[in-house]
């Protein structure tokens, strides 16, 4: 499944405009980008949007923090999640979810109480993130500088198959 080598496809190669992308989510991740975070459409958006459907949703990856977000959108963000925190960032009245980057926790870091992980807020790098993630198509991410897609899991492959 997972081979951890980079393949990005540009626009030529799989299609998607920027234009295809949320407006919405196009400015949340222009905002972050003016103040020097990675940010990126992620996971099901991207597949649907490869399998030419309209996506239902688009959640958003960076490498900003929780509290970075927060202070970039304010009253237009709420932080939600104990085990793993992440920022809902609302734009003309919709709400995207912006995860950040997660890295991979030592047993050591998490806070376990009664059996339960209570607490795994290891953030990461985007290579990091993108291992961590259940399928291969929610480990693809769209850049909308360039409208490369990033896939580090052989995501694009896999939808090809099917």
């Amino acid at each position: 499944m997972i081979n951890n080598k980079l393949k990005t496809y540009n626009q030529s190669q799989h299609g998607i405009t920027i234009e295809d992308i949320s407006p919405s989510a196009r400015a949340i991740i222009t905002k972050l980008l003016e103040h020097d975070f990675q940010a990126l459409i992620v996971g099901g958006a991207v597949r649907d949007l490869l399998l030419g459907m309209h996506p239902k949703d688009f959640d958003i990856a960076t490498n900003a923090t929780p509290d970075q977000i927060k202070n970039i959108f304010n009253k237009d963000c709420r932080i939600i999640g104990k085990r793993f925190r992440l920022a809902h960032v609302y734009h003309n009245r919709e709400m995207y979810e912006v995860a950040t980057f997660r890295g991979m926790a030592a047993s050591s870091e998490r806070v376990v109480k009664r059996g339960h992980i209570i607490k795994d807020n290891v953030f990461g790098s985007i290579d990091q993130d993108a291992m961590r993630r259940d399928f291969t198509c929610n480990a693809l991410y769209f850049d909308i500088e360039n409208a490369n897609i990033m896939d580090y899991c052989n995501g694009v492959d896999d939808i090809k198959k099917h």
